[in-house]
């Protein structure tokens, strides 16, 4: 007698699996180049959300509504910080601040040159595109330095939170980084378009990575595509 098998669909996680919500930042202000960007005291530049980049954390806020949250983390740069301040202020709790969560740095392009350098076509822009690495730039941090460093921080937010929901708020090109070591593509980056103010999911099993979903800006207006977290209290 012949027996019947159903489609299991993705695997059921292990109780003790991460799920981790890799949010980048909201929009941060225009530069003008006359006006100096704020920048930390490691040389990173730290300019503040824009108008729109605060809406849109509102919005992000606005979307987690309902979906079980145990913990936020940000990286040391403002607009992080900002970005998660509405979804903290309707949780109540505070973030956990996460050194190695911080953007790339950008040694001699840092601060709004890269933003001048890829307007006006400067030829190294094609080469960081084509090579898919950040090191290109004169002085910026070397990949290999970046690559673990990122991969640190997953490994920090994993070991803190076993059978735990986080958001991670951070960066492009450390989500980007993200999405590549769980593909087994880190000798890369530039890999993943990241929109500000999305949603991508990751879950942590063990020493390995899952990707459920990635750049989900829905609760920005764009409804094309609406991935849903499976939750006991709402869909994502």
């Amino acid at each position: 007698m012949s027996r019947t098998y159903e489609n299991p669909g993705f695997p059921v996680f292990p109780a003790d699996a991460v799920d981790m919500l890799w949010v980048r930042h909201g929009r941060s202000e225009d530069w003008q180049e006359d006006v100096e960007m704020p920048r930390t005291s490691d040389g990173h530049g730290d300019p503040p959300l824009s108008d729109e980049g605060h809406v849109q954390a509102e919005a992000l806020a606005r979307r987690l509504d309902g979906v079980r949250i145990d913990a936020v983390y940000v990286s040391p740069l403002r607009r992080t910080h900002q970005t998660a301040a509405p979804l903290l202020r309707r949780r109540g709790f505070e973030a956990v601040e996460l050194a190695d969560l911080r953007e790339v740095h950008l040694g001699e392009w840092e601060a709004g040159l890269y933003r001048r350098h890829l307007a006006d076509g400067h030829p190294l822009v094609a080469r960081i595109y084509a090579e898919r690495r950040w090191d290109v730039i004169p002085g910026a941090e070397p990949h290999d330095r970046f690559r673990e460093r990122v991969e640190g921080a997953v490994g920090a937010v994993a070991a803190a939170n076993h059978g735990r929901r986080v958001v991670v708020v951070s960066h492009g090109g450390v989500i980007d980084m993200v999405f590549a070591l769980a593909m087994g593509i880190a000798d890369r980056a530039l890999v993943f378009g990241v929109d500000q103010s999305s949603i991508s999911r990751v879950v942590a099993v063990g020493d390995h990575l899952r990707v459920r979903f990635v750049n989900d800006t829905s609760h920005l207006g764009d409804h094309a595509d609406r991935w849903v977290l499976e939750s006991d209290e709402a869909e994502l």
